[in-house]
């Protein structure tokens, strides 16, 4: 059986591979195909694990260091070119051509996002439906007249199936709409067809880390579940307290206990207090000291023991749901789902590099290998999903005006489009050193926003 750290790991590498080989891909099949001799494919940085030339003359590399790739051309500003080899080389291929090959590793990022939707589309995907819990008391949700059982069924006129587009959808028209005021339909649990009217301010979306309902006051709904303790996580407070998985909390500090939820609302605010916690075990009752460890959750102090409560996969049943689709209906959806990722994440950034939205959302390798072995771990059809994602971000991200990216390539182009002439290797170089230097501090960024994430 594979650790927990192992199978996380190989579900990052493989998933980071498949999108750097599509990625790289993109460039090499576009460089050949307008004349352009590829000396080198690599998948990977550093030594080389394995390389093999082909008949084409290409060098295929895998290197140790599955965090990138490239494609080496044939061109004068890096390596003498024989006379009779010139026509092969890339900087002498026009402009569209040159432009061409830049812009085809995004786009084929954008393609395997497209092909991922569309065969999570007709494998199905099992997702929570858009349940609402009881509303948090003095939240806009609770003030537009949400209760428990609520199923949110669009937002602004959009359709939604699960809690995962619920969240996008109401993300995404937090950050079109200043004013905050949207439009959410609604299946009562009693069989109506209501329309609630949310109003809020959008940087309790916006300025939120992790789960962006949670400023407004959602919380999916929750079937009954008793108080009894499932696992119990070694280096927690309720393992210190000598707490173990199926004991049954009957009363906390006197006060009679008869759900888990109960025992999540008396343990959360709770931070740092000693709880007298009444436990039936065996037959027996005892009574155990615990002290709830303070953890930040979307910048709030909240209490935790470090348990895990009992699961009744019958009683969950009510809120699940599956999504499938035929083959044109999912290709239509894998397009229209590409197109509004794209759009939210740019969005999404422009509202970071504006200082509209918490810049902790930004998330580094550390968070995305996580996530990879979490959905890898919930089933494939979330795990493709993921890929899905992570491609349209990695198409983002290389298409940004960035110096060194394919971006920063691609307005040297348009310079040169312009001025008929491409930027003096002076300006180039300036620029390469100043991406760099931003591209770094991004990434130390990342990865403290990444470090932050697993210590709370």
């Amino acid at each position: 059986m594979l650790s927990h750290f192992a199978f996380t790991a190989i579900a990052f590498v493989v998933a980071l591979g498949i999108l750097i080989t599509i990625h790289e891909f993109g460039h090499f099949w576009v460089a050949r195909r307008m004349g352009v001799r590829v000396l080198r494919f690599s998948i990977g940085f550093g030594p080389a694990l394995w390389r093999r030339v082909g008949k084409d003359g290409t060098e295929y590399v895998l290197a140790a260091i599955p965090l990138g790739g490239y494609v080496k051309m044939l061109d004068e500003r890096e390596a003498p070119v024989d006379e009779a080899d010139l026509g092969d080389a890339f900087n002498r291929k026009p402009l569209s051509a040159r432009a061409a090959i830049v812009a085809a590793g995004p786009m084929a990022n954008f393609l395997l996002a497209i092909a991922a939707y569309w065969l999570v589309g007709l494998i199905g995907t099992t997702g929570i439906a858009p349940l609402v819990g009881e509303p948090q008391p003095g939240t806009p949700a609770a003030a537009a007249g949400f209760v428990n059982e609520d199923r949110i069924t669009s937002v602004n006129g959009k359709a939604v199936a699960t809690w995962t587009d619920a969240r996008i959808a109401i993300l995404d028209a937090a950050m079109q709409n200043d004013a905050g005021s949207m439009r959410i339909g609604v299946e009562t649990a009693q069989g109506a067809v209501v329309e609630r009217h949310l109003d809020i301010d959008p940087a309790l979306v916006l300025k939120v880390r992790g789960d962006p309902l949670a400023g407004i006051g959602f919380d999916a709904w929750r079937p009954h579940q008793p108080p009894v303790f499932g696992e119990v996580l070694d280096d927690g407070a309720a393992a210190r307290a000598g707490i173990v998985e199926g004991d049954r909390v009957m009363a906390i500090d006197g006060e009679p206990i008869g759900s888990f939820g109960e025992v999540v609302e008396r343990v959360v605010p709770a931070a740092g207090q000693t709880l007298a916690m009444t436990l039936e075990r065996d037959g027996q009752e005892i009574i155990v000291d615990v002290t709830p460890e303070a953890v930040t959750v979307n910048g709030e102090s909240r209490g935790r023991i470090g348990v895990i409560e009992t699961h009744s996969a019958a009683a969950w049943e009510k809120a699940r749901v599956t999504v499938r689709y035929g083959v044109l209906d999912s290709l239509g959806q894998a397009v229209v789902r590409t197109w509004e990722m794209t759009a939210l994440t740019v969005r999404m950034l422009a509202k970071l590099v504006t200082g509209q939205a918490a810049i902790e959302n930004l998330s580094g390798p550390l968070t995305i290998a996580q996530v990879a072995g979490q959905t890898a771990a919930v089933g494939i059809d979330h795990y493709i999903g993921f890929i899905a994602l992570i491609s349209i971000s990695l198409a983002v991200l290389n298409l940004l005006p960035i110096p060194i990216l394919d971006g920063g390539h691609l307005v040297y182009f348009a310079l040169e489009a312009i001025t008929g002439r491409p930027p003096s290797e002076r300006v180039q170089m300036i620029g390469q050193q100043l991406g760099m230097l931003l591209l770094g501090a991004l990434m130390m960024l990342a990865f403290y926003n990444d470090i932050g994430r697993l210590l709370q």
